[in-house]
């Protein structure tokens, strides 16, 4: 049902910012990437998604965030296995998704000054409000989006059986980098 709700919930996004319409003005970054990183004395956990999708409206500063959580690249196998059965749950829940707005946007994208976005971030089941410092660049005439934040697994019910617990932290942190373009139907 969850799930169903965000499908629902990105397709309303799309169709809002004019996606699948005549509505000019958006940018889509179709390989964005997210990487996080899990420090502990016992061992160190990273995976990248370079499979992240990602919409902006560039005259609202609209911005909408979908990834699967099975693209995410362990180092080690079992370390993938253990994040996607028993942690994530990627079955149960499939999708990460995240909507939001760039506060006090003003339709200028090059900027040196870091912007914040706030939104709702759904994930596991759980749907929370968060705010994002960014940075905004241009590169090679392309919009990029960047930053890092650090995510608390208790917030989004992430359970660690006790035997693992000194092996993951209990704040994730991650990273995320957005290169877009002008959508073209």
């Amino acid at each position: 049902m969850k799930n169903q709700k965000n499908s629902t919930l990105v397709l309303i996004l799309l169709l809002h910012l004019g996606l699948y319409g005549q509505y000019s003005g958006n940018l889509i970054c179709r390989q964005g990437k997210v990487s996080f990183f899990s420090y502990t004395a016992v061992e160190n956990i990273e995976a990248t998604n370079n499979q992240v999708v990602s919409i902006v409206d560039e005259n609202s500063g609209e911005i909408a965030v979908q990834m699967l959580m099975r693209a995410f690249v362990f180092k080690k196998a079992l370390m993938e296995e253990h994040f996607n059965e028993s942690y994530v749950e990627s079955d149960t829940y499939p999708k990460l998704t995240f909507s939001g707005k760039i506060n006090d946007f003003d339709g200028v994208w090059e900027t040196t000054a870091p912007k914040f976005v706030d939104g709702i971030m759904d994930f596991h089941g759980v749907q929370k409000t968060i705010a994002l410092k960014i940075s905004i660049e241009n590169e090679n005439n392309n919009l990029v989006l960047s930053g890092d934040f650090n995510v608390s697994i208790d917030d989004f019910d992430i359970k660690v059986p006790p035997l693992l617990v000194p092996n993951i932290s209990k704040e994730i942190q991650v990273m995320f980098r957005f290169e877009y373009v002008p959508y073209e139907e």
